[in-house]
């Protein structure tokens, strides 16, 4: 079992429409980077959101942000909180066994940009979504983060091997 393999399960179980972005997604695409949360872009549709919040839930992950998650799941107050809060993100978290999730909001890569080029990764019965190489790094030059910036040259030359096999 790996690191919320018991999320990603139900993720595809339930038809939750999303792609892995983020470290998780570094990893997958060929990079040794140490992370601890799960980064997700998935499609803003309220019945999604809803499907999402319920499984993190079942799992027993909890919101840092002290609101109702199911609100997110609620366009109007979804597009307040981006408009008048600047959220980028909405955590969840496991407390006892410190996992993460992050629900980005707010991307420079839409949800079905993303989608239209993910790469699927097969692990056992599990089909992964994860976000291409290009698409990610599009994402993490807008963070200005250092570790933004070692995981772009990282999948820089990721794209170079891959080009050359």
């Amino acid at each position: 079992m790996f690191f919320y393999e018991e999320v990603l399960k139900e993720f595809q179980k339930q038809k939750v429409r999303y792609v892995l972005v983020g470290g998780f997604a570094v990893n997958l695409l060929g990079s040794m980077r140490s992370t601890a949360d799960l980064d997700i872009l998935v499609e803003m549709s309220d019945d999604n959101l809803k499907r999402i919040i319920k499984i993190l839930k079942k799992y027993g992950y909890r919101t840092k942000q002290p609101v109702d998650p199911m609100k997110i799941a609620d366009r109007n107050i979804r597009e307040d909180w981006i408009k008048n809060k600047h959220m980028k993100a909405f955590n969840f978290y496991k407390e006892d066994e410190l996992k993460e999730v992050d629900i980005i909001i707010e991307s420079p890569v839409s949800f079905v940009e993303a989608r239209k080029s993910c790469t699927r990764i097969r692990i056992d019965n599990l089909t992964l979504p994860v976000i291409s190489i290009n698409k990610l790094i599009k994402m993490k030059k807008k963070t200005g983060r250092t570790i933004d910036k070692l995981d772009i040259e990282e999948l820089e030359k990721i794209k170079k091997i891959k080009k050359n096999i």
